[in-house]
């Protein structure tokens, strides 16, 4: 790695303005409202309110409903403008190859974690035949707990070390490991439940965030080996 790529660890992690984050954080939750854009960076609702309206003005986010939640979601000018403010965030701390290469191994896990979150839902019966799994069996169970186990350590380290390059890639690793100590307490749903901070929606928001912070479309993203 080019050190001139690299932001001075001394000099802090990047902190983004209230109106990024804002913008931000209706990108990562799809459909959010105030409070749930306020409360995704910890910011004041009263500010978070008030830079949505303005994004509002400006075409870059609407109201809308959909599956029975009200919230605000991004526009395509809104979608084109986080882009573009990540990307100049990024370039001025000289961080795009040090995000590029946590992106990349976090590629390299990614399948993983879908296949893990997949095995948790669903397993073979004694036909062969893919039936919804029942979480009677301790074994299958136990399988996906350690390799969920696994990748939490994965999400940890690397968010560890975005974080403290830029400081809204902070905490993803110990939420997914939050989500994951509730599953171990008899809470089954916390693998992969929607709208919450479950193991599945932390690690695809993650995924989403990388996404947006490089201006990578889903279509086009690199080819990169499985980690074994």
């Amino acid at each position: 790695m080019n050190p001139s790529d690299l932001q001075d660890p001394s000099a802090g992690p990047v902190v983004s303005a209230p109106e990024l984050l804002a913008l931000h954080a209706v990108r990562l939750k799809g459909v959010a409202d105030d409070g749930e854009a306020a409360a995704r960076y910890g910011l004041d609702a009263e500010v978070v309110r008030e830079a949505l309206l303005d994004h509002e003005a400006r075409g870059w986010v609407t109201r809308r409903a959909f599956a029975g939640t009200r919230g605000w979601t991004l526009t395509d000018s809104g979608r084109a403008e986080g882009e573009r403010l990540l990307a100049g965030e990024l370039a001025r701390a000289g961080l795009g190859l040090f995000v590029r290469e946590r992106y990349e191994t976090f590629l390299a896990h990614n399948a993983r974690c879908l296949r893990a979150c997949t095995d948790w839902q669903v397993r073979a019966d004694g036909a062969g035949r893919l039936a919804v799994n029942d979480h009677g069996d301790a074994l299958w169970d136990g399988r996906v707990l350690d390799e969920l186990t696994a990748l939490g350590r994965v999400i940890e380290e690397l968010t560890e070390q975005l974080g403290a390059r830029i400081d809204r890639f902070g905490g993803y690793g110990s939420r997914f490991t939050g989500a994951l100590a509730r599953v171990r307490r008899g809470e089954l749903s916390w693998v992969d439940r929607v709208k919450e901070d479950s193991c599945h929606t932390v690690w695809m928001e993650l995924h989403e965030d990388l996404l947006a912070t490089l201006g990578i479309a889903r279509g086009e993203e690199p080819t990169v080996p499985a980690a074994p």
